[in-house]
């Protein structure tokens, strides 16, 4: 294991991208819980979060700077959504690219931590895809009655 090669720069990115992973997996936990009474697929997702998780918790907050991210301000796409599967889908989609982001990175310091965010993105591929599918397959037979 190695450490203390990441800067302070990456420690920002890795705290970004940490709270993208856990607040999309949060949207979408909540969704299923919530809305759906899903147990299972809730209870999934609450794992996933409470794995994506580091111990360097003060180097994170250190160097956290929202104020002067140069990219804070929202996008057309992150103002529109048309229905709950395009929330579900927006929110997969950003936890699954910031664990790979999170993956790539701790290569560089700490192998056990890249894999273990490697893992949190192939359960949510999967999990995408449940969810995802299940949705449609429920709109397509409500649009046949």
């Amino acid at each position: 294991m190695k450490t203390n090669s990441l800067s302070p720069e990456l420690y920002r990115v890795i705290d970004a991208n940490l709270n993208r992973l856990k607040e999309g997996i949060r949207v979408v936990e909540d969704i299923l819980r919530y809305r759906d009474n899903n147990k299972a697929l809730a209870k999934q997702l609450k794992s996933l979060r409470h794995k994506a998780k580091i111990s360097e918790t003060k180097e994170l907050l250190t160097y956290r700077d929202s104020i002067n991210d140069v990219l804070r301000s929202s996008t057309k796409s992150e103002q529109t959504r048309t229905d709950i599967v395009s929330i579900l889908s927006a929110n997969f989609k950003r936890s699954q690219e910031s664990s790979r982001v999170l993956e790539e990175l701790f290569k560089l310091d700490n192998i056990q931590y890249s894999e273990n965010f490697k893992t949190i993105r192939y359960e949510l591929y999967n999990l995408e895809k449940e969810v995802i599918l299940n949705y449609e397959e429920i709109n397509a037979t409500s649009n046949s009655k």
